[in-house]
């Protein structure tokens, strides 16, 4: 489950996105899924990324990913029901292909750190690599907190992911995943919201969540904030084209997608926030920081 974005084909998804508003005429099969929408950030190569989610709407099938970056993406997701969620970090193989199980051991992302209560596993069918899911009965209008530490160890990293758990008021170390990348730090920013239900009737379902307090910090140190992004949205087949939008509320970005949801903005524009709005570099445990 998730929206992937392998970054060898990033600049190419970019380009694609910006000119998919048309869908040919000769498909016949109906639209079956919401439409995924994100906010690809501006921001230098770092070793830190940190962002916040709070989401307003959702409906079983969503996924709503905070911290997206060229190897992999951390976010949280309803799986079904309202009591069916669950925090979700990837990191990809470094390989090619959809088959986790023909991808050879030694090209496999390598697991380093498992934290209490996190299922580990691997995945396919967009790209492979390694997954953590971790139960967490996250609510609306919650602020959710998301961190990944990047470690470059000769031509590979380690991705570390960090989620505030709110019920014990504690930062929680879920996971660190190495894969090969050639000796790259964290770069390629995104969040998203995805429809990963499909079933005909999620296309009239609303999920909307706010995005801000976005930080990245740079490799010489310095914390940048991501007041700079770009709407855009997917291209296939089987999505509803219209009912997207992207903007500004409460001097943060939001997406939404699905059911009633009116686009108010064309894709492949950027929204720059305020100058003057105020964001709170965020205290973090010392195990990242360092």
């Amino acid at each position: 489950m998730g929206f992937a974005i392998r970054q060898s084909n990033l600049a190419f998804y970019v380009a694609g996105l910006i000119g998919c508003a048309a869908i040919s005429s000769s498909v016949a099969e109906p639209p079956r899924a919401a439409r995924s929408v994100h906010l690809h950030f501006a921001a230098p190569d770092g070793d830190l990324f940190y962002n916040e989610v709070i989401v307003e709407q959702t409906t079983g099938g969503s996924y709503f990913m905070a911290c997206g970056w060229n190897a992999g993406y951390f976010g949280m997701q309803q799986l079904g029901s309202p009591t069916n969620k669950v925090v979700i970090f990837s990191v990809w193989d470094p390989t090619k292909g959809d088959d986790a199980n023909k991808v050879p051991l030694e090209q496999r992302v390598e697991l380093l750190h498992e934290g209490a209560g996190a299922k580990i596993k691997r995945f396919g069918g967009e790209g492979t690599g390694g997954q953590c899911l971790w139960p967490y009965l996250w609510k609306t209008n919650e602020t959710c907190r998301f961190a990944v530490r990047a470690t470059v160890e000769g031509d590979k990293t380690s991705y570390a992911g960090w989620f505030f758990d709110g019920s014990a008021k504690t930062w929680r170390h879920l996971v660190t995943f190495r894969t090969r990348t050639g000796g790259k730090p964290i770069r390629g920013y995104y969040s998203f919201i995805e429809d990963f239900r499909r079933d005909g009737k999620s296309i009239n379902e609303v999920r909307r969540a706010n995005f801000g307090n976005g930080w990245v910090r740079d490799l010489n140190g310095k914390w940048v904030s991501l007041h700079h992004a770009t709407f855009t949205a997917s291209s296939a087949e089987w999505e509803a084209k219209e009912n997207i939008d992207a903007g500004i509320a409460a001097e943060k970005f939001y997406l939404a997608t699905g059911g009633s949801t009116m686009r108010t903005r064309e894709l492949g524009k950027a929204i720059e926030l305020s100058s003057s709005t105020a964001w709170l570099v965020p205290a973090l445990p010392e195990a990242l920081n360092r």
